[in-house]
This record gives structure tokens, sequence and C-alpha cells, in this order.
């Protein structure tokens, strides 16, 4: 069980993306069987990657991004009303009768199955807080049936997940393993939590003391999202 974790734009995505074409799988999502293309925009990492297998080679497999979730579950309806029989591996349900989030859990629960590669592309936008609770709860399982899993990630639930590894990628690229506490996710999402008013204060020039609430600290103020936010101010 292995979680990428990175700034926006670090390549976790991209890497995913690759390593799941290079599999066999169709970039834009699905199994090894799925050939659909809405918009080819997958990168030419694929072609760069050799990939190896141990001993035994997976049985099964899914690439599952969020981003293109939708598109996915667009062809599975196609596909059974063609008269292929898909809809009982899913769930029994179309994805589209159901919500994002109970949909892509209904995939996670009822597609994914033993000894197989299962790629995951930030599964945490489909899902609420519980939705990532029952996900960590499916990927023990499946980390229990020798699956091998992959999942790029920005949750700090997700990276919770006892015995995984979880490798960091910089700004320049480099991908280093980290523990739970030292993984940007968590640092920044407890350091968030532990004093939102510091952070907000750097972002918003916000007086968001409780005496006073939520105010402008000056009028005519205009709020920027260009700020960083990993400066803390002391004190």
């Amino acid at each position: 069980m292995t979680f990428l974790v990175g700034e926006n734009g670090s390549g976790k995505s991209t890497l995913v993306e690759a390593i799941a074409a290079a599999a066999g799988f169709n970039p834009e999502g699905g199994s090894r069987n799925f050939r659909f293309s809405t918009r080819a925009s997958e990168s030419s990492l694929a072609s760069q990657l050799v990939l190896s297998w141990g001993q035994v080679k997976p049985r099964n497999g899914f690439f599952l991004r969020a981003e293109s979730y939708y598109n996915v579950a667009t062809e599975i309806e196609r596909l059974n009303s063609s008269g292929l029989p898909l809809l009982p591996a899913y769930g029994g349900v179309s994805p589209h009768e159901r919500s994002h989030g109970e949909s892509f859990l209904d995939f996670v629960v009822h597609r994914f199955g033993p000894e197989g590669l299962y790629l995951l592309d930030e599964p945490e936008a489909a899902l609420s807080i519980r939705g990532c609770m029952a996900l960590i709860v499916r990927l023990a399982d499946l980390a229990a049936q020798n699956c091998q899993v992959l999942v790029a990630t920005h949750s700090p639930i997700l990276l919770a997940l006892p015995g995984a590894t979880t490798l960091e990628i910089a700004d320049d690229g480099v991908i280093t393993p980290v523990p739970y506490d030292e993984a940007m996710p968590v640092r920044l999402t407890r350091d968030f939590l532990e004093a939102p008013d510091r952070y907000l204060r750097h972002l918003l020039d916000y007086d968001c003391s409780p005496t006073r609430g939520w105010w402008p600290m000056a009028e005519g103020h205009t709020q920027t999202a260009s700020r960083g936010v990993g400066v803390r101010e002391s004190g």
C-alpha cells in the first residue's frame, strides 16, 4: 500500500497515470478492457517506464481517478446497455444513479478483488470525511488480500492507514519516503486546525480574534489568493 503526496503540480497524478498506462489500463480510467477516450491528455511518461512484476502477476486491476470518474461511469452504462452485464460487478446499480461518493465507494467495494493492482488518483475528491474513513477500511481489506495499491492523495485521513508507505514528491521532483507526522498534508492540516486564525491573518489580513469576530483589518481590503500558506507568524 503506497501513497503519493505533494503539492499541486508536483507530478503525483502524472506519475500514477503513467504507471496505469504502462500497466495496460485506459489512461482516462477503467480496467484493461476499457478503451474509450474523451480527450487524450496523458503525458509521454508511460512510454519511458518499465514495470516489473513479482512471482505472481496481478490477476485483476483498475485505474480509478476522481476527475474522469463521470466518463468511466458513462462507459460502464454504455457497455452494459450493449449487452455486457457489467452492473453486477459495480454494485448492481448504474454509477449515475447514486451520488458521486456512494458510487465511488461501490467501485472499490464491489469491483476491486484479491491479488489485484489498483491505482487511485485523489479519491478523497469524491468522498466526505466518513467516506474517507470507509475507504481506509476497504484499503486495509485489499492489503490483506495481497493487492498492490497506489494512491495519489492530499488526504491526511487516508494517509493514516497502518502499514502504508508514504512517498512525498518535492517541488524539484525528488521522491522521499516520509513518516505520517511529517507528510505535508498532515503537517499543514494539523497546523491550520490548531491555529486557523494565525493562517487567516496572514492569508486574508483579517482580525479573527474572538472579541472582534471576522472583520477586515483595513477598509478597501482586497483578498489575494497568491500568498503562500507555509508562513506562520510568531507569537
